[in-house]
């Protein structure tokens, strides 16, 4: 099932943290009408998902991480989005998820654009330096089996959170890729780094 359009929003809001949506920019970016968008974004507001910042007349809305039902709510739609993606991409959540050892993976890159071209697979791993050599043994014992190589970027909670912090471009472009695993550690560490 895909996503609909409330849970795009949600996602977009939660991602792109780098940037403050209000109505019409969501409008412009997911294809809805203004109109639309901002009986969403108060659908939303009123479940208490995202909250309404106000500068002079203009209303922007940011992710609510205070409110847990917003974080479960979104570690669903993570989930979601990771389960309804494309067969070529799919195969490769599932591969990514058997790993089992990082705290959390997110699929970037060409893969999630073009699959079919794609030369590899680009995934950020959230693993802690003391499951790193068992990590690191699993994706070299993978690529040498694949058609396609996994090109794994390693970072520890700490590290994330502090490219986080510091509005690290690359790891911002990352984040906005697919989160295969660890969906609440990384709501956890978005919502520290904010």
């Amino acid at each position: 099932m895909k996503l609909n359009n409330e849970e795009k929003v949600v996602l977009r809001i939660l991602k792109n943290c780098s940037v403050e949506y209000n109505a019409n920019s969501i409008s412009k970016v997911l294809g809805l009408t203004p109109m639309g968008s901002l009986k969403l974004l108060r659908r939303l507001e009123e479940q208490k998902i995202i909250i309404l910042r106000r500068v002079s007349n203009i209303k922007f809305y940011n992710f609510n991480f205070e409110n847990q039902y917003a974080k479960d709510y979104v570690s669903l739609i993570l989930r979601k989005e990771a389960d309804n993606c494309s067969a070529f991409v799919k195969r490769w959540v599932g591969e990514i998820r058997k790993i089992g050892i990082a705290e959390g993976a997110i699929i970037f890159g060409s893969v999630l654009r073009d699959d079919k071209s794609a030369r590899d697979i680009d995934v950020l791993f959230v693993v802690d330096k003391k499951n790193f050599g068992r990590l690191r043994k699993k994706i070299e014992k993978i690529n040498t089996i694949s058609e396609k190589k996994i090109h794994p970027v390693y970072q520890s909670g700490k590290d994330l959170l502090k490219n986080l912090k510091n509005r690290d471009k690359v790891v911002l472009e990352i984040i906005r890729g697919l989160v295969v695993s660890g969906e609440k550690k990384f709501v956890d560490l978005l919502e520290v780094a904010r």
